[in-house]
């Protein structure tokens, strides 16, 4: 970002502002958790700010796993939001194995996707990045608090998940996406090249034009 934006705006980290806690991150929807980022930094300690929240979105998994994409191997079986079931409270995919809700164990995530994919032929699927952006338009008449502004952006990548891993760059699922009109994963290309592509390269140029324009 402060490569793209370069000395017109001041972009700073949030060691900077001296955040250190571990930012909530509740939401079902992936605008949802970027807001909550990102009110969490403005009401804290008021400074415009911006937060994203990304997901792998699987058409043939009716969009799973989303919003839970980073904990997917995490949560196991179907059960309700908010439901108990004997071996423990179900999250909103299912029972939350002794891994931990917040594990974000990439190799067991992709084990599982690739598990539930196997006898599958669609195997469509899209990166989605949502940017939030927090701004302070004006304070109130009466002097008592400021007004927020909210702006959302999004990127999106369109691709198919591989049958098997391919690739040593990236993160997360990388390995096993291959993005639309290329003939190898998001792994096995170098980071300018998946940054020029990107779901979150594309939200954050949508960023950026808006903080320029």
């Amino acid at each position: 970002m402060r490569q793209i934006l370069g000395d017109r705006v001041e972009v700073l980290s949030l060691k900077d502002i001296g955040c250190d806690v571990d930012i909530p991150e509740t939401g079902q929807t992936l605008e949802e958790n970027a807001l909550q980022k990102a009110h969490y930094v403005y009401d804290h300690y008021h400074i415009d700010c911006f937060a994203d929240d990304t997901g792998l979105e699987v058409e043939a998994l009716n969009g799973a796993p989303g919003v839970y994409s980073a904990r997917y191997a995490s949560m196991e079986g179907v059960g309700p939001i908010g439901s108990i079931s004997p071996i423990g409270p179900i999250g909103p995919i299912g029972p939350i194995s002794p891994i931990g809700p917040m594990s974000h164990d990439s190799e067991a995530n992709m084990a599982r996707l690739l598990r539930e994919l196997a006898d599958k032929d669609n195997r469509k699927a899209r990166f989605r990045t949502v940017i939030a952006l927090i701004q302070k338009k004006d304070i109130c008449p009466c002097g008592c608090s400021s007004i927020k502004q909210e702006h959302l952006f999004e990127g999106i990548v369109n691709g198919e998940i591989t049958r098997q891993r391919s690739g040593a760059e990236g993160f997360g699922y990388d390995p096993i996406f291959r993005p639309e009109g290329f003939d190898h994963t998001f792994a096995d290309m170098t980071a300018e090249q998946k940054n020029g592509i990107s779901h979150r390269g594309r939200a954050t140029a949508k960023l950026a034009d808006y903080l320029l324009k």
